[in-house]
């Protein structure tokens, strides 16, 4: 059984930097997929950045790429999510994701939340202007 656990959510200012953590638990993790995720109050969670535990391949969405990055520590079982230039609208419950099952790597089933089976609860980031 694997166990996900974020941490690093806080409140900031708008254009400050922020870096979550998940820390991973129960297996080893190749050929996993890692993401993140976001819900805002009152919207539809949406896909953030993942990326691949053996190759490191990253995937961003449009809204935060060049601005987020995703990366990890093998050694720690740890996905980082590193978040820059902070906006209003990235204010939102970030979730890390683990997806066991996805095989075929393209952008729309890497997006797709379903996709994934393990979940941690989620850490609280906001941002004020």
């Amino acid at each position: 059984q694997v166990q996900l656990v974020e941490s690093g959510g806080g409140l900031v200012q708008a254009g400050d930097s922020l870096r979550l953590s998940c820390v991973a638990s129960g297996r080893t993790f190749s050929g996993y997929v890692m993401g993140w995720f976001r819900q805002a109050p009152g919207k539809e969670r949406e896909f953030v950045a993942a990326i691949t535990w053996t190759g490191g391949a990253t995937y961003y969405a449009s809204s935060v790429k060049g601005r987020f990055a995703i990366s990890r520590d093998s050694a720690k079982n740890t996905v980082y999510l590193q978040m820059n230039t902070l906006k209003s609208e990235d204010a939102a419950v970030y979730y890390c994701a683990a997806g066991s099952g996805i095989r075929i790597f393209s952008s729309a089933i890497i997006a797709t939340g379903r996709n994934y089976d393990y979940w941690g609860q989620g850490t609280q980031v906001t941002v004020s202007s």
